[in-house]
């Protein structure tokens, strides 16, 4: 069975990603909103099987949703 994600989808640091896209930093898995991420890392593109990464900037865990 295929897996793919949806719109809006959420995933966090250490999950595998499932499809391919774009994805947007929703929070921190410890529940705070801050420091903000980059510009950089507010958005960023991953490819099917690669790591969610914690925010560098600041080395937090975080949230990322399925923009497409």
């Amino acid at each position: 069975m295929i897996e793919l994600a949806y719109i809006g989808q959420r995933y966090k640091t250490g999950d595998t990603c499932d499809s391919t896209g774009r994805y947007q930093w929703d929070g921190y898995t410890d529940g705070t909103f801050s420091p903000a991420p980059t510009a950089e890392e507010n958005v960023i593109p991953l490819s099917k099987n690669e790591t969610f990464p914690p925010v560098r900037s600041c080395n937090k865990g975080a949230y990322w949703k399925y923009l497409g």
